[in-house]
């Protein structure tokens, strides 16, 4: 499997297909665009920083939006409704997580999630080996509710996005407080990394890519 960041929310990871999940344009949050194609798109919520599924589309592309399970070839997806803020949705509506496995790894990209999450909801979730959770605040959790997300779904690798970046126009936080917070290793993977299941670490750790 290989994990690259396209900036933002945006990850592509790819095996047996390849799935791009929430892709933006990159000029309209001062990044580049994503020069990519994928199989299957994933779309947490139709915000302008998350929904630009035709910037990574080709004519089979299938895109998912729905918290509905779906399989395709080498991929399960499931969904889960959450929502954007603390105030549920009240400010800035819904989100869907979606938790994807493919060639045996399971992950969970949280969206743009805006809260911590319930005793019910992180029994439906169950494991996971990846988690991508927001660390920015401001139009999500702050670093010290995404340390709590992260406990709260022990996942073995923790990916943070959604944080301030040289040039972004989004005026969040940048992952520092998240990882001074979060107490454990930092791998940095630069753009991409390259993995199989049995590289996963033994005990939890942050990877942390370049952009």
């Amino acid at each position: 499997m290989r994990i690259t960041w396209h900036g933002h929310s945006c990850f592509e990871i790819s095996g047996s297909i390849n799935l791009v999940v929430d892709p933006h344009d990159g000029a309209s949050i001062g990044l580049r665009r994503p020069d990519t194609t994928a199989d299957v798109v994933a779309i947490t919520h139709d915000h302008f920083d998350h929904n630009k599924a035709e910037i990574v589309s080709k004519p089979e592309t299938r895109v998912v939006r729905s918290k509905e399970k779906v399989k395709f070839p080498g991929i399960t997806i499931q969904g889960y409704e959450v929502f954007h803020d603390e105030k549920k949705g009240r400010v800035r509506g819904k989100v869907t997580m979606f938790k994807f496995t493919m060639d045996g790894i399971t992950g969970l990209h949280a969206g743009d999630l805006g809260h911590v999450l319930d005793k019910e909801l992180i029994e439906k979730i169950g494991k996971m080996d990846i988690l991508f959770v927001p660390v920015g605040g401001r139009f999500t959790i702050d670093s010290e509710k995404a340390v709590e997300v992260m406990k709260q779904l022990n996942p073995t690798v923790t990916i943070p996005m959604h944080y301030r970046l040289p040039g972004t126009t989004l005026l969040i936080e940048g992952v520092a407080p998240f990882l001074k917070k979060a107490g454990l290793p930092v791998l940095r993977v630069g753009n991409a990394i390259d993995f199989l299941g049995e590289d996963l670490p033994d005990d939890r750790e942050i990877w942390v890519f370049d952009y």
